[in-house]
């Protein structure tokens, strides 16, 4: 008698990896096919965006590695209105590629526009632990001084600044410093932050 999959537990995970990438030359025809469905795709975009979106979701499929197919799909079906489907593309791009910190900002943004600031708030922490990039930081910062978390914010906007997200961050990282109540590290932030625009300035060629 047939038996389903053994119950999740401590020996099995909730939800199963992801599959390993296709290597060799499965890999190379599956990265072929998805080179074609995404110039297609870009051809079909205004005059049959239904077919392009199609073509895109099975380059997305095929796709051996996380690229400029999936970023394609998320953007085709927000600009047509469909930010749930933009939604669910950035949930399906994660789970296929968990190791990706692009997947994890395309899912970012694909929830931001659904108002979904908890669950994109996550995909850049998630973002972060894989790498510590500067978009990611500050993007995280600003989620949360939204939500009164300044203290947070001031963290990630000077390991944004750290990263090398430029001298705004100083500026951002003051002003949540300042709203945590810690006046003396936002006066030195602010400071840094004068000393580094006047030196970006004075750098500029005349």
């Amino acid at each position: 008698m047939e038996t389903g999959p053994p119950p999740a537990g401590p020996d099995r995970p909730l939800i199963d990896p992801a599959p390993a990438a296709p290597r060799g030359a499965l890999g190379a025809a599956r990265a072929a096919l998805t080179r074609i469905a995404l110039r297609r795709a870009a051809e079909l975009r205004e005059q049959a965006p239904a077919t392009a979106d199609r073509l895109l979701s099975i380059g997305s499929a095929l796709a051996p590695v996380f690229g400029d197919i999936h970023v394609r799909l998320v953007e085709l079906r927000r600009d047509r209105g469909d930010r749930a489907g933009a939604l669910a593309a950035g949930r399906a791009a994660v789970e296929r590629f968990p190791g990706s910190p692009d997947a994890w900002m395309l899912l970012a943004g694909a929830c931001l526009t659904t108002f979904r600031q908890d669950e994109a708030l996550a995909a850049y922490e998630r973002a972060i632990t894989i790498e510590e990039r500067p978009d990611a930081l500050t993007a995280a910062g600003e989620l949360y001084a939204r939500a009164g978390r300044h203290a947070d914010a001031a963290a990630r906007f000077a390991r944004a600044h750290a990263a090398g997200a430029g001298p705004d961050a100083l500026l951002a990282n003051a002003r949540a410093l300042a709203a945590a109540g810690d006046r003396a590290a936002a006066e030195a932030a602010l400071a840094l932050w004068k000393s580094s625009t006047q030196m970006a300035e004075g750098s500029q060629p005349e």
